[in-house]
Order: C-alpha cells, then structure tokens, then sequence
C-alpha cells in the first residue's frame, strides 16, 4: 500500500516539476515531454514564443563587410577530422561552425548553456532522460536549395561519431543509431546505463551535413572546396594559405527565426591570415582589417596609444567582461615519459615557473594566476573539502595526493622581483627525494643523466615567456630548450603526443559534461588526436568524470567538479598559466552594435554588429585629409 501511495504521489508531482522546469511542456502518457529549448539542468531564460534575443537589435541594417584575422595558414577547410589545419572563423576562440553550417538548436548567449530551436522545430524527451527526438521545419534548406532531410541528420550522426575527428566519437559514444520515426523528426536513445546528463544539448548543437554533397566526396580528406552548408553563410573564396571570404546568405531560410532575428548582418566576412603576431598587428593599424581580440598584454599596454588612427579615434578599443567559466591554459607535461611519471619531479620543475615576476615585467599585470581547472565559476575547490567531497575522495585516499584532503590548490608565490632561491631549494629538495641529484651544476638520475626538457611551440611570440622559465631551470641544472616548429607539424606531434612540454588552453561550456572524458580520462589518454595530451591515467579521476556527467542537480556538479578540481591541480600534470575574466577588444569605428549589455557568454561582435557606412564614410574622410 506504502508503495502505491508513492507511486500515485510521483506520478501526481512530476508534471507539475516538469511544468516548473520547462513551462510550456506537457506530459504525455509514455512520460515524455515536448519542449522550445534544453539546458542541463532545465533553466531557461526564454519562453516559447520569444520574439528575439534580448542582446540584438531585431532591425539591424544589413549590409557592409567586416575582416578579420586569424594567425598561421590553412591547408583545408574540413574541419571535422583529425587531418589538416583548417580555417574556423573565430578560431581564436575555439572555433564556430554556425556560420556556414545550421544545427538542431542553436546558443543563446546570455545564459550558461541554454539551446533553442533552429533546424529542430521542438524537441520531445524522455522524462528519465533515455531518449531525445527532434522535429525538423520543413522549409530547411542547404546553400544548394536542396531541403534538409531527418536522413541527413541521421547521415551526420553516423559520420562524425565513426569518421570524424576523434571528439566526436567520444561526444557520441553514449548515444546509439538514431531512428527516424517519421517524414520530419529523428530520434536518439541512449545507451542503458550512461551517464544522459548534457547528450541532448550534445546532439542539439550537432552541425547537420548533407548526404547528397558527399555522395561524389570523400569526407575523410582535407580539401580546400567549401563543404555544402546551410548556415547564415556559404564561403565564397578561399585564397589557400591566406583568406576566406565567407558571405551572407539573402533570404536565409532561418532569418526570420526568433533565434536568427537581429543577428548575422554582415553582408561579408573575409578572415585574413598573418603567421606573424607582430605583423598582423601593424596590418591592423594601417587599416587591412577592422577587429582584433588583443591576446598580447604588452601590445595592449604599449603599443596603441601612439598609433595616428587610434590618436584620430578611428580605432577604439574595449574591455568586455566575460561570465564564462575561464578556460583552462597551462604547460602540460607528457607523463607517458619516465622523466614526468614522478609527481615530485612535476611539481619541482613547476615552482621554477615565475609568473609573479612574468606579469609584471612581461604582462604589465594584466592577469591572473590560474588555480583551477574550472576558475571563475562555482565549481572552483575552496577551502577544505566538503562531506559531500569527502564521501567522493575517501575510497581513493591511497592512489591520490595527500594535499587534495587539506587547502585547494595554490602554486609557489614569488615577490616578482627575480628572487627565486626560496623556490630553488624546496624544488632542489623534492628532486632529490625523487632520486635526482646535482652534480657538476647538472640535474642527473642515478644513471647519470641530465634532466632536459623541451617546449614545443608554434609561436616565436611564446619565447619571451617560456626563455626567463628556461633560466630559471637551468639555475637548478635541467638541460632547457625551445623547439619551434610550423603550426601543422606542431599539430601533427601533438595529435600523436610527440612532446615533451607544450602549451595548450581548453575552452568549456559552462557546466561541465562529456567533453571531460577527452580532456582527463584514461580511456582517452592513448587516443590518437584526443585531448588528454597529459596522459592522465588515474581511477579517481576517472571516476569523478563520470560523477560530473551523471550530476542530476547543480549541487551534485559543484561538489564532484571541486573534488575533480583538488585532485588534478594537486597532481601536478599541468603548470597552469594565468586568465583574466574579460576580453581586450579593438577596431576601426565603422560598425555599430546593440544598446544592450553584451551577452555574458559571448563577445557577441561578428553575429550582433552591423556595419555602419556613415561611421566609415567619416574614417574615409578623415583618412583623406
């Protein structure tokens, strides 16, 4: 009887929860739901039948071209597998495929991880979480004219998970064939059993392929001939090695979408590139191209203010604040090498890291220390660990540092004025508990042999950094040097992890999921092209993975990722480097932009400006004179 009487409670309270989390869903009688949007944990800022984004002018002009830059070269715009370095607006970012390619849903920047419907016209799920179905618009189209179809959605699927780049296989692994059960709408279930947490939002970003387009193409191969999209915009020029102009769709199907409405109003986008950061940005100031995201504190301190057209105020520049939990950038240590397999080894050469006196003499103290996989957010480990993250770490005390059950994490301080010694004799200390030893002024094994390390970068810009670190090594008797090599074989290496030391930054969503897998799991250590270059290989990690993907509330998320947190910065795997919770923003004033606060999410610059041409016939006029 006590059972019935729950049973007939949870079946009277969970559509009212459900009416709670999404507000225009119903219950159906299998216990599915029908829905506008999905986020990880049900919040939504946006009700059904919202009219646009409130961070866009819904009647912005149309018009005009912007250009951009990007750094290195290019060999292919494929960017869906491992080979190749290929051309990404906003790739300094991480990349964005919505420009050229539609997906089933589509971001909205001013909430954490919020998705809304734009090839998908509502989405249906499973009240447990163990399928997800979409329905597509019929009015859908490719930039052929030809109509997207669920059997291009299911043609996606199967070749991004088994064709694809390798993060794409370990996205999906999760998610069985889709089924397409009807004319307009596909389903996935999950695999029994999975961790189903984030796998609709995963699958509701999928950029959708046509099946017909690769019926005559190899999907697998690098090229240089634009791929059959269906986004806002189709490529329209690829100058190899040097530019691609992309250009706006008239009349895209999607415009009038509340998701599209005031966004995408550039009539053209052109990304040139500069393989040489100090080239690229003079190129700026003579006027070659009109926005820059400025990544060098130095440029920004310095190297602005004496620039005639920023004198004449034809360039601005801007601080953005961003909300996003900050991505995570730091040396990253090979641990399949012998020589890194010691975490005492790891964390003495760590403390030879400066970056007191690296800020203020190189960054003009623009940043901040990195303490933390997940900084500027919740999830970020503070004080000692919770009850809740003691239940987590206890059943693998032995195979996990003793420090991650006391303070979270702190790298050695210095003043910054170049005095290290403090540093050098604790770093001294440790490597000769871990059987290293100086002798003649070198740092040697038991067998005699020098430490050596070698940084393998791409950029000579790196080298002002990583040379006061090399110093600093060699003062304790490590054998440093620099390895610079051109951005594809620095890619290939570290696709196969043929490195020592490298520099890499990881972008994330704003909580945590799948992609965890790729970046910390063992599973994932020996994956050719995967992301866990460290070669982390550790069961408690392994395990709070999977606590993270299967959280079920907010709270569950922020106590497994603050243990995951202890562990990893404690480990020593990385030597994180330094973040700063804003973006330093520059261009010619030809545009304008929404009178909205900016998303927090996002810069929101190349899908919510518009071009201006009496702010460019201004510039003109004054250049002319």
């Amino acid at each position: 009887m006590k059972r019935s009487r729950n049973l007939t409670y949870s079946r009277l309270f969970l559509p009212i929860l459900l009416s709670i989390l999404h507000p225009t869903s119903a219950l159906s009688d299998d216990g599915s739901y029908t829905t506008h949007g999905i986020s990880s944990f049900g919040d939504l800022k946006y009700e059904k039948n919202f009219e646009h984004f409130d961070y866009v002018t819904p009647n912005a002009p149309k018009g005009g071209t912007v250009k951009i830059r990007n750094l290195n070269s290019f060999d292919s715009i494929n960017p869906f597998i491992l080979k190749g370095v290929y051309e990404l607006i906003n790739a300094d970012k991480g990349g964005d495929l919505s420009f050229n390619f539609t997906s089933l849903m589509t971001r909205a920047h001013d909430e954490p991880d919020a998705i809304y419907p734009l090839l998908a016209k509502e989405v249906t799920r499973d009240r447990d979480d163990k399928w997800v179905e979409f329905r597509l618009r019929t009015d859908a189209v490719f930039h052929d004219g030809t109509p997207i179809r669920v059997s291009d959605v299911a043609f996606t699927f199967r070749t991004l998970k088994n064709d694809g780049h390798p993060r794409y296989r370990l996205a999906y692994e999760d998610i069985l064939p889709p089924i397409i059960t009807g004319p307009n709408s596909i389903r996935f279930d999950f695999k029994d059993g999975a961790l189903t947490r984030g796998l609709a939002l995963t699958l509701g970003k999928m950029p959708i392929l046509s099946e017909k387009h690769f019926e005559t193409r190899n999907f697998n191969e690098t090229t240089l001939e634009p791929i059959l999209g269906s986004g806002p915009y189709r490529i329209v020029d690829v100058q190899p090695g040097r530019s691609v102009t992309y250009e706006r769709v008239i009349n895209h199907w999607a415009e009038k979408l509340p998701v599209h409405v005031g966004r995408y109003n550039f009539d053209r986008i052109q990304v040139d590139y500069y393989r040489d950061r100090s080239i690229a940005l003079e190129a700026f100031f003579a006027g070659e191209y009109d926005f820059r995201e400025e990544y060098t504190s130095k440029s920004w301190a310095t190297e602005y203010s004496d620039k005639p057209a920023f004198k004449k105020g034809l360039i601005k520049k801007e601080v953005l604040n961003d909300a996003s939990l900050t991505g995570y950038q730091a040396f990253f240590f090979n641990t399949r090498l012998e020589k890194f397999s010691d975490i005492r080894v790891r964390a003495a050469l760590a403390r030879m890291f400066d970056f007191e006196w690296t800020n203020k003499n190189l960054f003009y103290n623009s940043y901040q220390r990195l303490t933390s996989i997940f900084e500027n957010s919740l999830m970020k480990a503070s004080g000692k660990p919770s009850e809740a993250e003691l239940a987590l770490l206890e059943p693998w005390r032995d195979q996990i540092p003793d420090q991650v059950f006391k303070e979270p994490f702190q790298p050695f301080q210095t003043s910054g004025n170049g005095n290290i010694r403090t540093a050098m004799r604790q770093s001294l200390k440790e490597l000769k508990e871990a059987g290293w030893s100086i002798q003649n002024k070198k740092l040697v094994n038991a067998a005699g042999e020098q430490m050596s390390l070698e940084f393998l970068i791409y950029s000579k810009s790196f080298e002002r950094i990583i040379n006061p670190f090399i110093r600093n090594l060699e003062r304790i008797g490590v054998d440093a040097r620099i390895r610079l090599v051109d951005v594809a074989s620095w890619q290939n290496r570290m696709q196969n992890f043929d490195f020592e030391i490298a520099t890499r930054r990881f972008s994330q969503p704003a909580f945590p999921g799948v992609e965890l897998r790729n970046w910390w799991h063992s599973n994932s250590a020996d994956t050719i092209g995967g992301l866990n270059i460290a070669g982390v290989k550790n069961p408690a990690i392994d395990s709070l993975v999977e606590k993270i993907i299967a959280a079920n509330s907010k709270d569950e998320l922020i106590t497994a990722a603050r243990a995951l947190d202890r562990i990893l910065m404690h480990s020593h795997y990385t030597i994180p480097q330094w973040y700063k919770a804003s973006h330093f923003i520059a261009y010619w004033d030809k545009f304008s932009k929404p009178s909205a606060n900016k998303p927090g999410y996002d810069r929101a610059m190349l899908d919510t400006w518009w071009y201006d041409p009496a702010k460019a016939a201004r510039i003109a006029e004054i250049q002319s004179k």
